[in-house]
């Protein structure tokens, strides 16, 4: 598997995060938008197996071929660089800044929004027969999955929110760890492995992914399914945004940067006390 140790793979995460901040625009567009397109074909791959075999572990488990795919062609996801992006402002990197950091935020947004959205419409001619049909039985489930995961969420108000929250926050944390988990290793065997099992868990888990969610919303709107724009925006992307932000920058950037980039002065042993002794 040609395993990389952390502390290796680490400064491998930074670079990352610089060399993004620092891509020329067009290349970041470029990027996100096949990132977003590819993600979202997964997303309808993986919602037509639940549909059709009436099994979602099947789904989920086959919901991580685009997310491998879209890492090994080099293309960003919104929830990758914002792990990565971080740790380059954190280090001081030449170039990084604040706003850099949020202008690179702010393209592949955009792009992977693009991109999702073109499938979006897409798969909606398809699932309807270019609008001249009912949505079929999958068009429907994507409805359901709009409605459940918005106006399910706003019928609980404020402890609804929350819930989605912590789900966004779960989902990065998962997201990102299969960001970092390709970098143990230098084999595409060995990074495929270690992508599929966090993107696996957080898809089976029902974990709010905001460019995932680019996709299942726009298209239930197409479809008519019984939620709107405004609850789309209010009850599920932009919670959905900053939650992603949180759990990949607390509990995977930051905690791998504090641990193996940054570590702590190494004990002296002679000051440690021996083994056993109470209070240790």
């Amino acid at each position: 598997m040609s395993y990389v140790l952390p502390s290796d793979f680490v400064t491998k995460m930074i670079d990352a995060g610089e060399a993004k901040v620092l891509m020329a625009t067009r290349d970041t567009l470029i990027r996100a938008f096949m990132a977003g397109a590819i993600l979202a074909l997964s997303a309808a791959f993986a919602v037509t197996v639940t549909v059709q075999t009436g099994q979602p572990l099947v789904g989920a488990l086959l919901f991580p071929i685009g997310f491998c795919l879209l890492y090994l062609l080099g293309f960003d996801l919104l929830t990758g660089v914002f792990t990565l992006v971080p740790l380059a402002l954190i280090d001081k990197r030449p170039g990084v800044t604040v706003r850099s950091m949020l202008r690179n935020w702010g393209l592949v947004f955009a792009g992977n929004f693009a991109g999702a959205f073109t499938v979006a419409v897409m798969m909606a001619v398809i699932f309807t027969y270019g609008f001249s049909l009912p949505p079929n039985e999958v068009g429907q489930q994507i409805g359901v999955i709009g409605e459940g995961r918005t106006v399910g969420y706003s019928e609980f108000g404020a402890a609804g929110m929350l819930t989605l929250f912590l789900r966004a926050v779960l989902c990065n944390w998962m997201v990102s760890t299969g960001v970092v988990a390709a970098m143990m290793s230098t084999s595409v065997s060995g990074k495929v492995i270690a992508m599929w099992m966090p993107i696996l868990l957080f898809f089976y888990m029902g974990f709010e992914h905001s460019v995932v969610n680019m996709y299942l919303f726009p298209s239930g709107l197409l479809l008519g399914a019984g939620f709107s724009l405004t609850d789309y925006l209010v009850w599920n992307e932009i919670p959905t945004v900053l939650g992603n932000i949180v759990g990949g920058v607390t509990f995977v950037g930051l905690t791998l940067y504090a641990t193996h980039a940054r570590t702590g002065a190494t004990r002296d042993r002679r000051l440690a006390p021996p083994v056993g002794v109470p209070g240790e």
